[in-house]
């Protein structure tokens, strides 16, 4: 499990299948207990990473308070 937000990042689990359901690539497993458990294959080590994301390196050039600031002076200038 390599998505940075879910629960069971660094977790490690037998592949069982890999298919194309709901619109997207999904990695089914058994977790812990012997369920059969699905999720997006992006959020496994199974899918290459993203090219944006690595080329980002997740940072962002701008300061969220930065673009606000910026949108406000747009919208007074008329824009």
């Amino acid at each position: 499990m390599t998505h940075p937000f879910h629960p069971l990042r660094g977790s490690e689990f037998d592949l069982v299948v890999y298919r194309h359901n709901w619109g997207e690539d999904r990695a089914y497993y058994h977790d812990v207990d012997g369920r059969l458990r699905s999720i997006p294959a992006s959020w496994t080590s199974l899918v290459g990473s993203d090219p944006v994301v690595e080329l980002g390196l997740g940072r962002s050039p701008f300061r969220a308070v930065d673009l606000i600031e910026l949108l406000e002076l747009l919208e007074r200038s008329g824009r």
